[in-house]
């Protein structure tokens, strides 16, 4: 066969997206033989496939053969690719010097072209990664308007996806995420470029996440995931995919999958020399892990991510509250609240900050978070935020005393997790819901709500969760089926302390005493302290 057929087969490979073929028949063929097109389709399939060595190697010769031939916008295309693989392959100062190579080839060139709107989205990238959301928020409109003006599908798309993302980080949730769905609208018809169409998928699906939009990200997730399998031998964009399968299997109480899901992602980002992702991976098995109770295994993912780069917090921090080392986790929680004043960077401690806050006795301060992360779901219109921030306000309430408050919000979550088929959400709010009827009065609902939640934790495999439920359901059979505050109280009582003296010693208001003195007065089946006290003798529970 001759090298003009050869060619010829390579490039309709390319073109049928037949990744692992068309790459090994540009690599097979000399480099004399390839055009600038060519190499540039190397570098893609190169890239693609995770070779990240051949990528550079092709866009360098891509980049040297259009400017042999005075074609200025090329060389700035293949500069421009080069930087965003160099700065995926963690090569961020490299990467830099071959932006500022693009843009300097660009003040020469007498005219306009789209490579101009490329280079643009290099730099929005540039002040993403460096915070700088308002300079980059000013070149958004920029990718679009040349991506319409030189019918370039894979601006227009990169261009109304940064525009989603940096409205939803403005505050404009709503309305960035149907940005960013239309600026997806391109890809699923098959008009966007691979490489551009990885990074939409991937961002939208990761915006969705940080908002805790669990139903659209399902969506994405699996249209992602569709995506990458249509494409055989596709190592880019795959690890990302598997990470965010990952999440969704622990939401929906998956915990042996989701581990197998999130240890395939670390397996494809080490692959690909991912970085900081293989730290998000680990991070998200800290968290599959914690919530299956395994506690020394989410120690190390957590401390694994930590290594690469990828915060491991808030989840270390609920880690703690576990292994009882509340005061820790008080002290960095805090701190992250006042580093993180964006809506949404905040929502995604907020929900932590309560339920460490809360365990800490910090009630009106975890009232307050409770209030703000409940305010959040609505004006984001994203259903999961909604049901984490009922089950804040819940867990608040219950701290504060506000029990008809804390059975209220727990009901509302409740039916919100159990729409999200969120199995593992549903348990904990109904621990909450059970501990606050409880102490109203209502035993026997209580250890209905207990008894149910002790069943999905077990079926979920959540050994820490279930040991906690199993421990509040035995206090139940402590005599006349006091609860563990009404002992508590009894105990005072008998130690001949007023309500104002009790409510001093348990930092509880005076009503709060003096309605679980009623109920112990009603189970006991007496009328009056002194015989609630004999009860106590009687029973040694002094």
């Amino acid at each position: 066969m001759g090298v003009i057929e050869e060619l010829r087969r390579a490039r309709d490979s390319y073109e049928r997206h037949e990744w692992v073929t068309a790459y090994r028949a540009l690599s097979d063929l000399d480099d004399d033989a390839l055009d600038a097109s060519d190499f540039e389709a190397l570098a893609t399939t190169a890239y693609l496939l995770g070779r990240i060595n051949d990528v550079v190697h092709a866009l360098q010769r891509a980049h040297q053969i259009s400017l042999d031939a005075g074609d200025l916008p090329g060389a700035v295309r293949a500069a421009y690719d080069l930087t965003i693989a160099l700065w995926q392959a963690g090569e961020t100062a490299v990467g830099n010097g071959w932006l500022n190579r693009a843009a300097r080839l660009l003040e020469e060139f007498d005219g306009d072209a789209a490579e101009r709107g490329y280079v643009y989205d290099a730099q929005l990238m540039s002040h993403v990664f460096k915070g700088e959301f308002s300079e980059a928020f000013d070149l958004a409109p920029r990718l679009s308007e040349y991506g319409h003006r030189f019918a370039e599908p894979d601006l227009i798309a990169l261009g109304g996806n940064a525009e989603g993302r940096l409205m939803i980080y403005a505050g404009s949730v709503a309305e960035g995420l149907e940005r960013m769905d239309e600026a997806l609208a391109g890809v699923m018809a098959g008009e966007v470029g691979p490489v551009a169409a990885g990074r939409v998928y991937c961002s939208t699906v990761e915006a969705c996440q940080e908002v805790s939009d669990l139903e659209r990200a399902e969506e994405w997730t699996l249209a992602l995931t569709r995506w990458c399998d249509a494409q055989p031998g596709l190592l880019a964009y795959t690890g990302q995919c598997a990470t965010h399968r990952g999440q969704l299997l622990r939401l929906h109480g998956a915990f042996a999958e989701a581990v197998e899901e999130l240890e395939r992602a670390v397996e494809r980002y080490v692959a690909l020399d991912g970085g900081s992702a293989v730290g998000q991976a680990h991070y998200e098995l800290g968290e599959t892990f914690r919530q299956m109770g395994d506690l020394p295994s989410a120690e190390r993912a957590f401390e694994t991510a930590a290594v690469h780069g990828h915060p491991a917090q808030p989840g270390r921090s609920l880690l703690w509250l576990a292994q009882d080392r509340a005061d820790d986790a008080r002290a960095v929680i805090r701190r992250l609240l006042t580093e993180r004043q964006d809506a949404v960077h905040r929502a995604q401690i907020l929900p932590a900050a309560v339920e460490i806050l809360a365990a800490a006795g910090d009630a009106d301060e975890a009232a307050s978070l409770a209030k703000e992360l409940s305010g959040l779901g609505p004006r984001f219109g994203c259903t999961g935020l909604s049901a984490a921030g009922q089950h804040c306000l819940a867990v608040a309430a219950l701290c504060g005393d506000d029990l008809g408050g804390s059975v209220h919000a727990a009901q509302r979550s409740l039916e919100i997790w159990t729409r999200l088929e969120a199995p593992y959400e549903v348990a904990r709010t109904r621990v909450v819901l059970g501990r606050a009827l409880r102490l109203l009065g209502d035993e026997n609902s209580a250890d209905g709500e207990l008894k149910t939640a002790l069943s999905e934790f077990t079926e979920l495999g959540a050994a820490q969760d279930k040991r906690g439920v199993a421990a509040l359901l035995s206090a139940g059979d402590r005599p006349g089926g006091l609860t563990a505050r009404e002992v508590e109280v009894l105990r005072l009582v008998a130690t001949g302390l007023s309500n104002t003296e009790i409510a001093d010693e348990l930092t509880l208001s005076e009503k709060t005493v003096a309605r679980h003195l009623s109920n112990i007065f009603t189970k006991l089946g007496v009328a009056s302290r002194t015989a609630a006290a004999a009860f106590a003798y009687r029973n040694d529970l002094l």
